[in-house]
């Protein structure tokens, strides 16, 4: 029959009919072959923040959003939407798109507490499996952590403020977005090595987190430069360090906390990562990845995120998935070390 060597592939409609009348051999077909969407995409990418307006997270993908706009969908026939869904300390944007269809419209970004440490830390109860239910896309961004003091604290380097900390104990304070994320792990680092007790304030998202420091209703945090330099530049809140384990070339004269004697090993860094939905089509997950990546390695943006202390970090989907594991066996062994638990 003419025609017969080359057969017109199946509509997607008809896959699906052939999908419910239970064909055989369907199951057969390459997940490309039966997704088949070559326009894709062609409605509008939802970028979920699983933390509120304001702080790093939201202005990272803020940032990311029309270069890799642009490299998904030349021409800019389709938007990059930017959805807030904070609480829980990032678990409640998380499981959205865990459970969201994976049709390649609905991405994450996260950062290593959601991911990496809230295993740990919640073990059964966590109400998604990062490694089961996330596909990680590329790393984004890694973003050390500041610490910064309120403006009535009186300490003008960390020294001073272990020695304050000493003096007075459990009269400190240092606010986070969350029990487990990041921020308060590095609290707990801070304890250990400083060996003081400062106490841990959890709040549902960093937007209020900065609000309570800059007011002096808090004593300090940890959090990316991103959300706190508009607050430096006001003298709201006063940076004391960073926590890599080097200063940072967007913030040079911001000492890194390890140049301090008692936190000489001190190191942890926070970063920030793509995630789809496990089941997303492959060739979704690569044009993704691709406009990502072309989106990282674009000077203006490099030169951006630089200026709001992070530093881009684009990585093939594999090296990004050994990553993420070896940084949850890292952070779940400072959990236990620090004995974090959901109620701290």
């Amino acid at each position: 029959m003419p025609g017969a060597e080359n057969p017109r592939p199946p509509s997607r409609r008809l896959l699906l009919r052939a999908v419910a009348a239970g064909v055989p051999g369907l199951a057969l077909l390459p997940a490309s072959r039966a997704w088949a969407q070559p326009g894709y995409p062609e409605r509008p990418v939802r970028i979920v923040v699983p933390f509120a307006p304001g702080g790093g997270v939201d202005i990272v993908a803020r940032l990311l959003a029309e270069p890799m706009r642009a490299a998904l969908s030349p021409g800019g026939a389709v938007p990059l939407v930017i959805e807030n869904r904070g609480g829980a300390g990032g678990q409640l944007g998380a499981q959205a798109v865990a459970k969201a269809a994976p049709d390649g419209y609905t991405i994450l970004l996260a950062s290593a507490g959601e991911i990496a440490a809230a295993p740990a830390l919640y073990g059964v109860n966590l109400p998604y499996d990062p490694i089961q239910d996330l596909i990680p896309i590329t790393l984004v961004v890694r973003v050390p952590n500041l610490l910064v003091v309120a403006s009535t604290v009186p300490a003008r380097s960390a020294a001073e403020l272990i020695e304050l900390a000493r003096r007075q104990p459990g009269a400190l304070s240092y606010a986070s977005s969350g029990v487990g994320n990041l921020q308060h792990l590095n609290g707990a680092l801070f304890n250990s090595l400083a060996r003081v007790d400062t106490v841990h304030v959890p709040y549902r998202g960093t937007g209020s987190t900065l609000a309570d420091v800059a007011a002096g209703r808090v004593s300090m945090t940890y959090a990316g430069a991103p959300a706190l330099l508009p607050l430096i530049r006001d003298g709201k809140l006063r940076p004391l360090g960073v926590t890599s384990r080097t200063r940072i070339p967007g913030l040079p004269d911001i000492p890194a906390l390890s140049e301090t004697p008692a936190l000489s090993s001190y190191e942890l860094v926070n970063w920030y990562g793509l995630f789809a939905p496990a089941g997303t089509p492959a060739p979704a997950l690569e044009r993704l990845h691709a406009a990502a990546t072309q989106a990282l390695r674009h000077s203006d943006l490099i030169r951006k995120l630089a200026e709001q202390g992070a530093e881009a970090a684009p990585m093939p989907a594999d090296e990004f998935r050994a990553f993420v594991s070896a940084e949850s066996t890292k952070l779940a062994r400072l959990i236990r070390e620090a004995e974090i638990r959901p109620e701290n």
